[in-house]
């Protein structure tokens, strides 16, 4: 078992206030970059149309309004990025938690022995950049956690979150396999 103090240290600040004392951290990841891909090409198609009418079309007062609406444009993109920057998906031992918000934080948890199914999706541009979104379902009604979305890395932590959920299965699959390792020998 690793010794937690280690671990908490590699933990992000923001992440560590959240997680419990006995609670071992076992993923912690940002999600996909693509996340700021349709702010990033408003901001730059904003910049483009403000340059493209002041060189042909507008000058003097109403190109000066066109450039501050590119301004706030590239001021949501820097905000957008600020939010990604604090934004995590963390798996530990005993819940899944996903964190939220730059000025107001949000918390939303889900306990590992509430989860009754879960379910990853990938949608094209999701498999060409290598994000995918988990659907976290539980007994509740109102779940605070049910769409995780560009989630970095889909399968390796959807098997890792599984393995948690079925220990008993991924014991056995393990088992089948040394058994089958064994057979092959003989």
């Amino acid at each position: 078992m690793q010794d937690t103090t280690t671990t908490r240290r590699r933990t992000p600040v923001a992440i560590n206030k959240y997680l419990l004392p006995r609670e071992e951290q076992k993923a912690t990841v940002r999600q996909h970059p693509a996340v700021l891909i349709p702010a990033s090409a408003q901001a730059l198609g904003g910049l483009l149309v403000a340059g493209l009418l002041n060189v042909t079309v507008l000058h003097g007062i109403p190109a000066g309004v066109v450039w501050i609406l590119a301004a706030l444009l590239l001021v949501r993109l820097l905000w957008k990025v600020l939010n990604w920057s604090v934004d995590y998906f963390v798996v530990t031992t005993e819940r899944l938690l996903l964190t939220t918000g730059f000025l107001t934080r949000r918390v939303a948890m889900m306990p590992l022995t509430k989860v009754t199914d879960m379910s990853f999706r990938r949608t094209f541009p999701g498999r060409l950049l290598g994000y995918g979104e988990f659907i976290i379902e539980s007994a509740g009604q109102d779940q605070a956690l049910r769409n995780v979305e560009y989630i970095p890395y889909p399968e390796q932590l959807y098997l890792l979150v599984c393995g948690m959920l079925f220990p008993s299965s991924a014991e056995d699959a393990d088992a089948d396999a040394e058994e089958k390792d064994f057979s092959d020998e003989a």
